[in-house]
């Protein structure tokens, strides 16, 4: 799906999913709260609820009433595992479909650049 066209709140939650498995935040963290986190991306407070509320549904995500929502024990394992997979079944197969056509190997990426 093109960045575009994606829906804003799943463009938020790629952004949070992003920080948690860069390590900005890991389990048992304090996220932003939801106006904190719509200020800081210039979106809706109502479409940051909802992008929380899908990695509550989740269960990566837990809020604790009055405090904040946190990132949930093993968010960040279970979160990499899901986003492996995502890569290994939509991102890859095309990524590996033009190196083919373009005759480029693993071998021949600088992968220290990336």
């Amino acid at each position: 799906m093109a960045e575009d066209s994606k829906p804003v709140y799943l463009r938020l939650r790629e952004i949070i999913a992003a920080s948690i498995l860069d390590g900005d935040y890991g389990d048992g963290d304090l996220l932003p709260s939801v106006r904190a986190f719509a200020a800081a991306q210039g979106a809706n407070p109502l479409t940051v609820a909802k992008a929380y509320q899908s990695f509550q549904d989740d269960g990566l995500v837990v809020v604790k009433r009055g405090v904040g929502m946190f990132v949930a024990d093993g968010a960040t394992r279970r979160l990499r595992e899901a986003e492996r997979e995502r890569f290994l079944d939509t991102v890859w197969p095309p990524v590996a479909a033009q190196m083919r056509r373009l005759g480029l190997r693993i071998e021949d990426m600088d992968l220290a650049q990336a």
